[in-house]
């Protein structure tokens, strides 16, 4: 069975060149372990540029956009697997549904809602899949930040910072990866 991986990434480039420089990086590293790519179908920023990468090197994508942003992120039908929803919670839930683990790449306001979205249905039990922050050149300090914050606060439990994992290189990630899917194995 093939170790799938949710990336939630921005529909941008970014500012830095470092963060299509780690995109670009995890999809050829993806490919590389064997790794398929679930993401959000889209051919533009960091979606396209992970994307792009992990066909190069002959990795396996599947994408899930919804049918409203198929213009606007310029859907990239040449996947694997190639999935139209009706709205962005469904994108979601199939991404999540068909992937064993979730890294989210610097993004936006979506790549957010993606990455609160999981992290508050692995708080509620609902999955138990590794959670990364690819922190490209520091880009989720501020995010760990926050979210020391509120458990500080007393808005969550200490048990909140573990079900995730920040990371600050690409090496670093895949290994988290690697050891998330021998895990799945045994």
């Amino acid at each position: 069975m093939t170790y799938s991986v949710c990336v939630y990434c921005g529909s941008r480039a970014g500012a830095k060149p470092a963060y299509a420089k780690d995109a670009e990086a995890l999809g050829t590293a993806l490919a590389e372990a064997g790794m398929r790519l679930v993401y959000g179908a889209g051919d533009v920023g960091l979606m396209g540029t992970v994307a792009r990468a992990a066909m190069a090197a002959g990795g396996t994508t599947f994408g899930v956009i919804p049918e409203h942003l198929l213009k606007m992120e310029v859907g990239k039908r040449d996947l694997d697997t190639f999935i139209v929803t009706e709205t962005m919670h469904e994108r979601k839930k199939v991404m999540v549904m068909n992937a064993d683990a979730i890294v989210v790449l610097p993004g936006g306001a979506g790549s957010l809602d993606e990455f609160f979205e999981v992290l508050t249905w692995r708080q509620l039990g609902l999955h138990e899949k590794p959670i990364f922050l690819m922190n490209s050149a520091g880009y989720w300090d501020k995010l760990s930040d926050l979210l020391g914050h509120i458990v500080g606060e007393g808005f969550a439990d200490r048990s909140l910072l573990d079900f995730f994992t920040v990371v600050d290189e690409v090496p670093a990630l895949m290994s988290g990866l690697h050891r998330a899917a021998r895990a799945v194995s045994r």
